[in-house]
């Protein structure tokens, strides 16, 4: 017979997210920048996805990575920004069993997927500056979208045992996430079964996205800085790497922020749970609100577009 004293939460309906444990007080507050970044990024990714859409010019590998990225982003943001703010401004904390694991899918799948679209990025700056004369015949269409189709069936396949697993086991000890959203290693918390599996696999998937990633960008930018500093001139080797300034800043962007969350989670075991809550938010909100201004600033014709379609002036 099962323990009278132990509750059973096999499969529950409804998780609760307490928010921000210990700042409920500034909750209001606290959802102003966040919904601000969530505007800009809407209203940014959106207007690159028209500008680009609109503009023949535009029409080539590196842009149709960047409005794959605008799409991520844009899902990305939008699984988590919603219930946020109703915690914030409703104090709507429930949330369905299965409503928990779809955003949970959702936050991961989307970030390997974002993880995968840099590295395209990357792949066609190597190409544009390493082997220019091949860059139209190497990155055609039919190419660009295969490398895409690559990038999403990666991030549904290698996530998707993330819910599967979690919707298996029994969660005896509470249905309380400290959280403001739900996240694979705040399910992983709260289940009483063996979760070895899960976190091995955590592992793997961590390696083959984060880390194989940064090192396949990592060895692309190797050999194009080698290409750029071997031009004769500075004013050459500037003008070349400012056609990857914006890739390596959405890069940057991206990458610092999940990978300081990622290792305070882990090894930040003195560090205040609001403070996890907080950076883990920031990880998921900056980049998508990042990514469209700084590509419409360090893009001309992006830029151009965006002044002409304000103008209605021929630029």
């Amino acid at each position: 017979m099962s323990d009278s004293n132990t509750t059973d939460f096999t499969n529950p309906s409804t998780f609760i997210l307490l928010g921000i444990p210990g700042l409920e007080a500034a909750h209001v507050w606290i959802s102003i920048p966040f919904c601000t970044m969530y505007v800009i990024a809407v209203l940014g990714n959106f207007i690159i996805l028209f500008i680009v859409k609109r503009e023949p010019s535009l029409h080539g590998p590196m842009n149709y990575f960047l409005c794959m990225l605008a799409v991520t982003d844009l899902v990305l943001s939008t699984s988590t920004l919603p219930k946020m703010l109703a915690i914030f401004w409703f104090n709507s904390r429930e949330i369905d069993f299965s409503a928990c694991l779809t955003q949970l899918y959702f936050i991961h799948c989307f970030s390997a997927m974002e993880s995968g679209i840099f590295v395209a990025m990357a792949f066609d700056r190597y190409v544009a500056i390493c082997h220019p004369l091949s860059h139209s015949i190497t990155l055609t269409n039919p190419v660009v979208a295969k490398i895409g189709l690559a990038v999403v069936l990666r991030g549904i396949m290698l996530i998707l045992p993330y819910p599967l697993l979690a919707r298996q086991w029994p969660y005896c000890k509470s249905n309380i996430i400290p959280d403001i959203h739900c996240t694979h290693i705040a399910v992983v918390k709260l289940a009483c079964a063996d979760t070895h599996i899960t976190n091995y696999y955590s592992l793997f998937v961590l390696f083959c996205v984060r880390g194989l990633d940064m090192f396949f960008i990592a060895v692309s930018y190797t050999q194009i800085l080698r290409a750029i500093f071997s031009l004769p001139t500075q004013d050459a080797r500037l003008k070349t790497f400012g056609t990857c300034s914006s890739h390596l800043c959405s890069i940057l962007a991206f990458y610092i922020p999940a990978l300081f969350s990622s290792l305070t989670y882990r090894f930040g075991h003195n560090v205040a749970l609001h403070f996890h809550v907080l950076i883990g938010n920031v990880s998921l909100l900056v980049p998508p609100m990042l990514n469209p201004i700084i590509y419409g600033v360090r893009t001309k014709q992006i830029q151009d577009r965006l002044l002409w379609f304000l103008s209605h002036k021929d630029i």
